[in-house]
């Protein structure tokens, strides 16, 4: 990706003028988040993953969480009010968000999902989630993607 070619999140942050920095890597399909947080030079703790749900009542839900984390199911269904949540199949993500696994990014999705960060996030001046693209994340202010997504905050790891 050249540095000045422009993802959808980092169009949809332009357009509602919300600061951020981009940055690439380039990818490798067997990378964690804890190596992408490494080539960034970042600690693991302020980049995010972003994972998609279904909830029993067949609505889906958006989880930003800490990559090195897991989500716990429990507490994101408890969050998103549901009896019990479970991650949607991969090939489910990019007709539902628009994305590809490993490139999924809370912001700008082909519908806005009910969508929790973890709260930790709240700890951090800027954070990094993807930019829409895998080998793309974007860092901004927590309380900037939270305004952005309408997102809530919950405890969401074991």
């Amino acid at each position: 990706m050249k540095n000045n070619e422009k993802t959808n999140v980092m169009r949809v942050l332009d357009s509602k003028k919300i600061p951020y920095e981009s940055h690439t890597y380039v990818p490798d399909a067997t990378m964690t988040g804890e190596e992408i947080a490494a080539l960034l030079g970042e600690e693991a703790d302020k980049v995010f993953k972003t994972l998609v749900t279904s909830g029993k009542s067949g609505k889906n839900y958006v989880f930003v969480i800490p990559v090195k984390e897991e989500l716990d199911l429990k507490k994101a269904a408890a969050a998103a009010g549901e009896k019990n949540i479970a991650m949607i199949k991969q090939k489910e993500l990019l007709p539902l968000t628009g994305y590809v696994h490993g490139g999924c990014s809370p912001v700008g999705m082909k519908k806005q999902f009910p969508t929790y960060l973890h709260e930790t996030a709240l700890l951090y001046e800027k954070i990094f989630v993807s930019a829409g693209r895998v080998g793309a994340q974007v860092e901004l202010a927590p309380k900037d993607l939270i305004a952005v997504c309408q997102i809530k905050t919950a405890y969401l790891t074991a």
